[in-house]
Order: structure tokens, then C-alpha cells, then sequence
């Protein structure tokens, strides 16, 4: 098997960087750029780098096989965030033997080598994802085995369930040793009761399915209320209030909004200040929390008298209909000019935000959730029928192959049986270095 490496750190620069290497020649590709270093235990030493031009000062962790994230002999080297470092190790790295990992390949290695079942391999690829609060818990009750720990626990009763079937095969009815259908099927109904439970927990889980979040933010008086308004058609109902007073916003308003043919679900908020009392502390904490459960965050922005809005994913450069407007800067982020009185740029905001939102992956959860919940359905119901036809009379063997149909329904959710094509597609969501 190749020895693979990536940066695993956020791209850009920055303090530290990370970059992860791991397969079966990771120890001599290390000892290589690090002349001198021990490899023999796992630990973390400092040392010097040979980067192929200079040497750098590098953190190095070592863990050797099988007790490490891949399952394979992996190393970590943590090294000054700064880009051309950065590139001049990694390219290091390649020209002595490793190759650059694909988008998921450390966490499919370690799914194949049995470190993660498939549900917390896809828990990773949540949590990287998550872009709200929701999501993030989302992610984590799946990575910490909540839904890996039920089913593993529903096979092995299927495996025993299965094994005294077959064993009951071999004795007649009566005979010493022979299984009554009652006692199989009083077990068959606890497992499905079971099912049932690992099904309400993951649709707990997964966050409810609806539009995506678009929250305005802004100044006060940064025109977002008008915005709102404009965008909405009013709000669906009482249009958000607006005032030439700053600080007129306290609650949160939302309404639907067809953003470039996509619906969205657009909040109102609070200008962001200063809080000067009880009221306004109450507003600014409900901003904050908007925010943080937004899909995608939009900056709002005076035009007349621009105030930087930090965490924004778009803006909206407002009020380019008054007199001494100053033109929409070049971004990042990406910025459009809009008025709300006007009209002006309505139309391409939405598209902008339309286009923001389709690249996201938010909707993982979802999307992973309902294949889980597909399976558990699926494993539920073959338990059902296997179980109707036990208690109407049919042969025990009947009923043990309705049994492994349940077990492979279950195999899908853990990986076990999961197609490599379905594999494929959901290891893609993963980026370079996880």
C-alpha cells in the first residue's frame, strides 16, 4: 500500500501548520528528511527538517502501527504556518516516496483497517461540514458511536438469535435441545423493539430537514431591516420596523425568501453594538445566537458610511441610491451593490447567496441520516415479516434466513456490506488531510 501525506491544517498561513503522513514508509521517509531521529516508540521529539534546500524546525509526532488513527505507522510534523514552508515539506515528503493523499483517504484507511466503523467515519465528514450548532452536535453524537454503538449491539443479538435457530434445526419438535417458537419469537420482538429505538434515536439526531438559514447582521442603521423587508415582500405578514433610529431592531424576525430560485429562510437581527442595558444585552445575545446557527451569514453595509462587518459570508453594500454612497469594494468577501429603496441589485444577491449556499455541505446530516434511517427500516421490517411467518407456522430455516437479511440490512450502516460505490461517494465529502 502507498505511503500518503497531506496538510492537515486549515489552508493559508498561519502559526503552526500540520502535515500528516502515514502508511507502511513512513518511518523511513521521516528518517530521511530527519537525519538522526529515533523511531523506535511512539513520542513526539523536536527536530531539524531537511526540506531539500534549507532544514526547519519541526514537531514531530510518531505513531507507529497499529496504534494510530489509520492504523498504520502515521506521522505528524507540526511546522511554521508559513505557505512556502509549508509547500517546500510536503514536496519533500512526495520526491522521497509518499503520495499525496486523496480528499478522505487517512479516515478510509482507517475505516479498512478496522479503526472506525462507518458511522463514526461519517461523523468525520459531519463534523467537517457542520456549519451550525445543530450540525455540530449532530456530528458528534454520531462520531462518539451512539449510532455505531446500537447496531453493534442489535447484530450481535441477531447472531445469537440466529445461532439457537440453527441449532433448534437439528432436534425434533420436543426432543431435548430443541428451541419452542415462543422463546424465538419473544427474542425477535425484543430486537425489533430494539430497531425501533436505534430508529427514534437517529431521527433525533439528524437536524430537521427545512430551508437553508440566511441570517442578515450588520451595523445599526446599516439599512437591514429595509433589506429584509425589500427581500421578503414585507415579511410574510407585519414588515420588520424601520427607523432612522439605530437600535430599533431587538427581536429576531424571519420570513421565506426566494434567493435565485431557492428557498430561504431570511432572519432579521439586532445591529451589532455595544449593549448599554438589560433589553439590548437580550437582543445582542439573540444576534449572537443566529448567527451561530446560520447557514450563511449576510453582511449588510452602508454605503454613506461603511463600518466593517467581521464573519460575513456576502455582503450586501446598501444605500447605493443616496448621495456620497461609496462604490462596493472588490472582496473577499464577495460583495454586491444593492439599495433596498430601489431595488438596485436585489436580483443578483440572491443569486450571489443561491450560489454560496450550493456550495456548502450542510445538508451531510441529512443526507447520511436518511440512509440510516433507510436501513434501520429496512432491517425492522424483514425482522416483522420473518417474524409473522415463524408464528404462522413456517420452518425454522425460513425464518433464519429472514434473520440474515436483518443482519444485512444492519452490515450496511456499520460498512460491513456497505458497496464501494456508496463507499466512494461518501468518502468524497471529505477534504485533503482528514
Amino acid at each position: 500500500m502507498d505511503t500518503i501525506c497531506a496538510v492537515a491544517s486549515a489552508a493559508g498561513g498561519g502559526r503552526r501548520a500540520v502535515i500528516r503522513l502515514s502508511g507502511p514508509a513512513a518511518a523511513t521517509i521521516v528518517a530521511a528528511a530527519c537525519p538522526g531521529v529515533e523511531l523506535s516508540a511512539r513520542g513526539l521529539a523536536c527536530v531539524e527538517f531537511h526540506d531539500g534546500v534549507g532544514t526547519q524546525p519541526v514537531l514531530l509526532l510518531w505513531m507507529p502501527a497499529p496504534r494510530s488513527y489509520t492504523g498504520e505507522d502515521v506521522a505528524e510534523l507540526h511546522l511554521l504556518g508559513s505557505p512556502p514552508l509549508v509547500r517546500a515539506a510536503l514536496g519533500r515528503l512526495v520526491a522521497l516516496g509518499a503520495r499525496p493523499a486523496r480528499g478522505g483517504e487517512f479516515t478510509r484507511r482507517a475505516f479498512e483497517n478496522g479503526r472506525l466503523d462507518l458511522t463514526r467515519a461519517e461523523g468525520v465528514a459531519e463534523l467537517i461540514a457542520a456549519r451550525s450548532r445543530e450540525e455540530r452536535r449532530a456530528a458528534t453524537a454520531l462520531l462518539s458511536g451512539g449510532l455505531g454503538g446500537r447496531v453493534a449491539r442489535l447484530r450481535d443479538a441477531l447472531v445469537d438469535l440466529r445461532a439457537l435457530t440453527e441449532a433448534s434445526l437439528d432436534f425434533d419438535e420436543g426432543a431435548t435441545g430443541e428451541i419452542p417458537t415462543g422463546a424465538l419469537a419473544a427474542r425477535a420482538r425484543e430486537l425489533m423493539a430494539a430497531i425501533e429505538e436505534a430508529r427514534a434515536w437517529e431521527a433525533r439526531r439528524v437536524p430537521a430537514s427545512g430551508l437553508a438559514r440566511v441570517t442578515l447582521v450588520g451595523a445599526p442603521n446599516a439599512g437591514k431591516s429595509s433589506l429584509f423587508n425589500a427581500l421578503t415582500g414585507g415579511g410574510g405578514g407585519l414588515p420588520a420596523l424601520v427607523s432612522p433610529q439605530g437600535g430599533t431592531t431587538r427581536d429576531v424576525k424571519s420570513a421565506t425568501w426566494l434567493a435565485g430560485g431557492a428557498e430561504v429562510e431570511l432572519f432579521d437581527t439586532a445591529g451589532e453594538e455595544p449593549a448599554r442595558g438589560e433589553a439590548e444585552s437580550l437582543a445582542q445575545e439573540r444576534r449572537r445566537r443566529q448567527v451561530e446557527g446560520a447557514d450563511l451569514v449576510l453582511g449588510v453595509v452602508d454605503a454613506v458610511c461603511p463600518r466593517r462587518v467581521a464573519g460575513a459570508d456576502l455582503l450586501a453594500w446598501n444605500k447605493l441610491d443616496l448621495p456620497g454612497a461609496a462604490p462596493p469594494p472588490e472582496g473577499p468577501p464577495p460583495v454586491v451593490g444593492t439599495s433596498a429603496r430601489t431595488g438596485l441589485g436585489l436580483e443578483e444577491l440572491g443569486a450571489a447567496v443561491a450560489r454560496a449556499l450550493a456550495t456548502r455541505s450542510s445538508g451531510l446530516s441529512r443526507s447520511l441520516g436518511a440512509r440510516h434511517l433507510a436501513a434501520l427500516e429496512a432491517a425492522g421490517s424483514r425482522l416483522e415479516t420473518a417474524l409473522a411467518g415463524l408464528e404462522a407456522g413456517e420452518t425454522l430455516d425460513l425464518f433464519a434466513e429472514g434473520l440474515r437479511e436483518v443482519t444485512d440490512a444492519l452490515d450496511g450502516i456499520s460498512g460491513l456490506t456497505t458497496p464501494e460505490d456508496l463507499l466512494d461517494r461518501i468518502f468524497a465529502h471529505f477534504c485533503l488531510g482528514k
